[in-house]
């Protein structure tokens, strides 16, 4: 008996921890936060909430927001990355972390922008802000439009840094919406992942950055965001890891340390690692069929999804039955690959989670009349021979 007793033990302790399916309930991740959440980006699927949508204090994470619209100014071509700024004495002036900034002294965006990353640094994000919008206010403006754009009902900005201020609040689900359009930016991830660095390295005004969220370096696969604290909101982190092809955000607001913060983002991403994984439905070059298109210098165009097309699946589970259903427009010349032409709908055991756009393969130039007639004489003549 003690021997069969022996083989099954030694039988247990050889799964591994991965396949053991567990729910994030009966861990009680996050218990010290006021508010949580733990989303996978490619599914937009929440694997974890707690008073998600409450409305808090965001802390430095704010500057989330702040650098989603300077990378977007930068792609637009508002601004290029190697652009000197000039410094503010409203920039300047700024209290809490701050890279020291002095009044009329120039900074390259990109300098900055590492500044805001790495750093945390209110006077380069106020820097930022005036150089983008022309003052402060405005920039605070634009930071509350692109929240609508994204559809966040619990967030309202009144500064681009974070500091305490009536009335400025954000949720923890915004907070991982403006990250999940946040890492959409690869250029993003090569600054937020940066542990250390300096800033003006070979002059006498030269300053260490180290970053402020300490899991980029001590946990493998995070990549970032952004960390905040002030007394009202407490310790907050949104962070974000990638392995094995598939990327978590994580939020916890109104910590009590920033150790705690730590211990339990830690926790949430074990158990997001160790629980799921992501199966590709469809790549952005799979074809979804050929469709006629009017004008057109061809007269048919594969069109494709506009994105990956993943599936989440818990490991120690039964897969997800995933199908699709293709609804595409009347295509009309010229078309440009990005163009969306229509919408891939997704079912997950028979039930619509998302929708994706489609688009073409490849631009598609208009035709000349030329063109045109001597396709409609090709197919009277292709048509009375199969006749």
């Amino acid at each position: 008996m003690k021997k069969i007793i022996c083989i099954l033990m030694t039988c247990l302790l050889m799964i591994p921890f991965s396949f053991i399916e567990v729910n994030a309930e009966e861990l009680k991740l996050a218990e010290s936060a006021k508010s949580a959440i733990m989303i996978e980006v490619s599914t937009g699927e929440i694997l974890f909430e707690k008073n998600a949508h409450e409305k808090l204090p965001p802390a430095s994470m704010t500057k989330m927001m702040s650098m989603l619209l300077i990378v977007e100014s930068v792609e637009k071509g508002l601004i290029s990355w190697d652009e000197m700024v000039t410094v503010s004495e409203n920039a300047s002036g700024m209290g809490g972390s701050q890279i020291l900034l002095e009044t009329n002294e120039k900074m390259s965006v990109d300098d900055l922008f590492k500044g805001i990353a790495v750093a945390s640094g209110n006077d380069a994000v106020v820097a930022m802000a005036e150089k983008i919008a022309g003052t402060e206010d405005e920039f605070v403006k634009m930071m509350n439009n692109r929240a609508k754009e994204l559809g966040l009902t619990d967030t309202e900005f009144k500064n681009p840094h974070g500091l305490d201020e009536a009335n400025h609040y954000s949720s923890a689900y915004d907070m991982a919406m403006i990250a999940k359009e946040l890492v959409k930016h690869p250029k993003v991830l090569e600054y937020t992942s940066i542990y250390e660095d300096y800033l003006r390295e070979d002059t006498d005004r030269k300053i260490w950055l180290v970053n402020t969220n300490k899991l980029v370096r001590f946990y493998e696969g995070v990549d970032g965001l952004k960390t905040g604290y002030t007394e009202t909101a407490g310790y907050c982190i949104t962070t974000t890891a990638k392995k094995n092809d598939m990327r978590i955000i994580t939020v916890v607001m109104g910590e009590p340390d920033s150790k705690t913060r730590n211990a339990e983002t830690t926790a949430m991403l074990d158990y997001a690692f160790a629980q799921y994984e992501v199966e590709t439905l469809l790549s952005e070059n799979s074809i979804l069929g050929k469709k006629e298109i009017e004008m057109g210098k061809q007269k048919y165009i594969e069109i494709t999804p506009a994105s990956e097309v993943t599936i989440l699946n818990k490991k120690a589970g039964t897969k997800k039955n995933a199908t699709y259903e293709v609804e595409v427009d009347n295509l009309k010349a010229p078309l440009q690959k990005g163009d969306v032409i229509g919408n891939l709908t997704i079912k997950e055991d028979d039930k619509v989670t998302r929708t994706i756009p489609i688009t073409v393969k490849e631009d598609i130039k208009k035709a000349n009349i030329l063109e045109l007639y001597w396709r409609y004489l090709t197919d009277i003549l292709m048509g009375d021979m199969k006749l």
